[in-house]
């Protein structure tokens, strides 16, 4: 799996791209990552910024619902280190005690027909989680690459923004924005991803506020859903 960005001048691969989210998608929000990480974020909001528990909790959730990531507004507004964020945040997840290999992810994605697409990660973390959480659930060798927010770079750029977008078309080598498929469990970054013209769909997992309107193509409960929504990239059961 690489993280090379493409040079303009490398040849585009026909075959369209199926674009993965990472986190609450390749595994259930059940593992509790997300209040674990939510933890750790409030506690790098209280330790850097001298803020108390609620007022932690109250910038944080107003970061994220404007720009995406907490992390983005940290950097714009108090010139926070991304990385050392990520260190004290993603990396300090106790990932190796809750995730662990997935036997049905994996037949799922390998019955992804590769003669028909590839499989490309897209996620708003730091290089370094999106590795690990595919490693710990043995499916990293089943994906092409990753397009990830790039902590080492100002402006950070991540989803929904669609210069997120363009850049993993441009890393995935997309040879257009009507041959890539995506599923997240964001309905923001599923909206704005097939307002862009990508087939989508919307994990929301069973118990989980939908909402009101479908906001893609598709909405599923469960990543099995995406044999049934996108049947052509799969293998034909003959082949499987």
């Amino acid at each position: 799996m690489t993280t090379a960005n493409h040079s303009a001048s490398a040849p585009l691969d026909p075959r369209p791209v199926f674009f993965f989210d990472i986190d609450n998608c390749l595994y259930s929000r059940g593992c509790n990552i997300h209040d674990e990480m939510q933890k750790l974020i409030n506690e790098f909001f209280i330790k850097h910024l001298s803020l108390n528990t609620e007022d932690a909790h109250h910038l944080h959730m107003k970061y994220y619902k404007e720009y995406g990531l907490a992390i983005e507004g940290l950097t714009r507004h108090h010139k926070i280190d991304p990385l050392e964020f990520n260190r004290e945040v993603d990396d300090a997840l106790p990932l190796d005690e809750i995730l662990k290999p997935d036997a049905q992810l994996r037949r799922l994605l390998e019955d992804i027909d590769r003669s028909k697409v590839r499989l490309w990660l897209l996620t708003n973390a730091y290089v370094t989680h999106a590795r690990r959480v595919v490693r710990l659930l043995q499916v990293e060798d089943l994906f092409e690459g990753v397009t990830f927010c790039d902590y080492s770079q100002t402006p950070l750029v991540c989803k929904p923004s669609q210069v997120m977008y363009e850049k993993a078309e441009r890393e995935a080598a997309a040879s257009s924005r009507e041959e890539c498929y995506f599923v997240d469990d964001s309905g923001l970054n599923s909206k704005h991803a097939a307002e862009r013209g990508w087939a989508v769909a919307h994990l929301v997992e069973p118990g989980l506020p939908a909402p009101p309107e479908p906001v893609s193509q598709f909405q599923i409960s469960s990543l099995e859903e995406l044999r049934t929504c996108f049947p052509h990239l799969f293998k034909s059961q003959q082949q499987s």
